[in-house]
């Protein structure tokens, strides 16, 4: 899984270059969770757990406060959660989750992204099979050994623990990852190198260095579309 772990690594990494973008989109998020259920994290399952991956961004208190907020007041802004599928350079498979208030725009801009960048969209199902629904949580205060005896003592079960480029990273189930992180804060550890929910491909796949290149400015596109939260995809994109 080490491959895995430096996709959400690069992804992370590429952050201080676009902090308003993933500010705007987290903005989005918080306020979609916080509109669907109570505007409180403590009675919110979904609003807490998006809280906790906005922790790992430094995405400003202010920011937060002002999405909860925006649900509180009763905004009639509706959001649809929309999933897109596909295929970039040499067979690559991307997934893309959107939240958006005019499906029609997003689809567009979404097609003309793999359109335009050698790929091509494809129906629902025809990718998300190939990737599995994960919760990725990271720490460096702990070793491998030390987090695998926290989280039997806690009763969490995981898929795997690692220790990959100084961190200790932990795979779960997508409804395990409050678990696991209660885990840890229950024996004081509060902060985390990473707290995603992500789809992760069962099989990566390495691209010769031109279709690479095509294939990372296809995801650059994707991402910079306003609508679209996550973007998912097999590619190992190396160190």
């Amino acid at each position: 899984m080490g491959r895995k772990w430096n996709n959400i690594k690069e992804k992370k990494a590429s952050k201080d270059a676009n902090t308003s973008r993933i500010y705007a989109k987290f903005g989005r998020e918080i306020y979609v969770a916080a509109k669907q259920g109570e505007p409180d994290p403590e009675s919110n399952r979904a609003l807490k757990v998006v809280l906790e991956r906005a922790k790992t961004y430094s995405v400003p208190k202010t920011i937060i406060d002002r999405a909860i907020e925006k649900a509180k007041g009763g905004s009639e802004e509706t959001y649809d959660e929309l999933r897109y599928e596909g295929f970039g350079p040499n067979g690559s498979m991307i997934i893309v989750d959107a939240l958006t208030n005019n499906v029609n725009r997003t689809a567009a801009e979404v097609r003309a992204a793999f359109n335009k960048n050698g790929g091509n969209m494809g129906v629902s199902g025809s990718v998300a099979y190939m990737f599995d629904a994960t919760a990725v949580i990271g720490l460096e205060s702990k070793t491998a050994d030390e987090v695998l005896e926290i989280l039997m003592e806690a009763d969490v079960d995981v898929r795997d623990v690692l220790e990959e480029d100084e961190a200790v990273i932990v795979y779960a189930e997508p409804d395990q990852f409050y678990a696991v992180q209660e885990a840890f804060k229950n024996v004081g550890v509060t902060e985390f190198t990473v707290a995603e929910l992500t789809m992760l491909a069962q099989n990566d796949l390495t691209l010769p260095e031109d279709a690479q290149a095509q294939f990372e400015k296809m995801i650059d596109v994707l991402e910079d579309i306003e609508d679209v939260q996550q973007v998912y995809h097999n590619v190992d994109l190396g160190e």
